[in-house]
């Protein structure tokens, strides 16, 4: 009886080395899992269809966003609300952009009352052509 009781137990013994051995298996496979998940969130996509912008680009599209975006559209996609207001994205197809930079910084004025006047600092005015540059790729 001694001995089957010793088979047993080294039988016990094997069943639970063989699940602590299922369980870190387990584990590790949902631990690497989770770093994969997270290198993907945090890892640029341009398979999702989002750019990454420069530091001096995402400045620009802040100042446009909070300057422009009630009149122009000033992303890749949508409408201007402002049907006559151009959206930023056509710019390049009418003159390069960087011509752009004088009059950001001496302020814009246009034919139509409508839009108000704007200057922007010499920084200011380059974080805004690079952004204006990005919606060109």
């Amino acid at each position: 009886m001694t001995a089957r009781r010793c088979e047993m137990r080294g039988e016990t013994v094997g069943f639970r080395s063989s699940m602590q051995k299922a369980v870190q298996l387990g584990i590790g496979l949902a631990f690497i899992a989770n770093a994969v998940a997270i290198f993907l969130a945090l890892t640029p996509s341009q398979a999702k269809g989002q750019e990454v912008l420069s530091p001096a680009a995402q400045r620009g599209l802040v100042l446009l966003r909070a300057n422009c975006s009630r009149c122009h559209a000033i992303s890749k996609v949508g409408e201007s609300p402002l049907p006559i207001a151009p959206p930023f994205r056509t710019l390049h197809e009418r003159y390069p952009v960087e011509d752009l930079q004088e009059p950001l910084a001496e302020g814009i004025v246009t034919g139509h009352p409508t839009m108000p006047e704007f200057r922007f600092d010499p920084g200011q005015v380059g974080d805004i052509i690079a952004y204006l540059k990005s919606l060109e790729r």
